[in-house]
């Protein structure tokens, strides 16, 4: 196993994520049938994402949780769904990496996954 430290070992660890996201039952529907994600187009903002998380450099331009926002309004996004996504990313991680990084990968994904979580239910009751 190798750390987690480059851009190109990003695009790895979100490559071999989305693979497994598409194939899942529980939220890969999401993907292929509700916003039919175009992922020459996601995987970019993914890597860069990732890259402003993990590392610093200032390569992602956005507001995630604006983009999940009208998604739940089309099918609700529950917290089943962000636990699968959250199981499915660890899982991702600890096949392919270790260290410092992998780690705060991690440890950044559960509060993603709570805060997401808790925005769209909260989303849904208004």
């Amino acid at each position: 196993m190798k750390k987690l430290e480059s851009r190109e070992d990003i695009k790895l660890l979100v490559n071999s994520f989305y693979d497994k996201v598409v194939k899942d039952e529980t939220i890969g529907f999401f993907f292929k049938d509700v916003i039919k994600v175009d992922f020459k187009k996601h995987l970019p903002k993914m890597y860069s994402f990732w890259e402003t998380l993990l590392f610093g450099q200032i390569s992602y331009k956005g507001n995630p949780m604006a983009v999940h926002f009208p998604i739940n309004e089309l099918e609700a996004m529950e917290r089943r769904h962000f636990d699968k996504w959250l199981e499915l990313w660890k899982a991702t991680i600890e096949e392919n990496f270790m260290g410092e990084s992998a780690d705060m990968a991690i440890y950044k994904s559960e509060n993603i996954a709570k805060l997401m979580a808790f925005k769209m239910e909260q989303a849904r009751k208004v």
